[in-house]
């Protein structure tokens, strides 16, 4: 499982390239792990319940896009990008991050059964 040191490099690593933490993917293991510093890491920022451990990063693509980047936590670095049009509604964007962590999830359980 990943270290509370690596989170906190995650999370300065993306913020020096300007990505913004938007959300906070657990699993019951891991967000019983760091119960105890979760406030101090994410500050407000939604945990949502998850067989994934991940965060989704956002950032300005270009006028008319935005870039989420879902980011595995594990020690090997793992991310996808998608990039969503900023007139879509939350729904729609929400549908589209829902993709991108279906498709992680299919990654890291091929990677598990390696």
């Amino acid at each position: 499982m990943i270290t509370e040191s690596s989170i906190r490099e995650i999370l300065a690593l993306y913020e020096k390239h300007g990505w913004i933490l938007r959300r906070v993917l657990f699993s019951d293991d891991m967000n019983t792990s760091l119960a105890d510093i979760r406030e101090s890491l994410f500050g407000r920022v939604a945990i949502f319940p998850s067989t994934l451990d991940a965060l989704w990063f956002s950032r300005a693509s270009s006028p008319e896009n935005e870039a989420w980047e879902i980011r595995h936590l594990s020690e090997t670095p793992f991310a996808l990008v998608e990039v969503v049009d900023r007139d879509l509604t939350d729904g729609e964007r929400n549908d589209a991050l829902r993709a991108a962590e279906i498709k992680m999830s299919e990654i890291v359980k091929s990677k598990r059964s390696v």
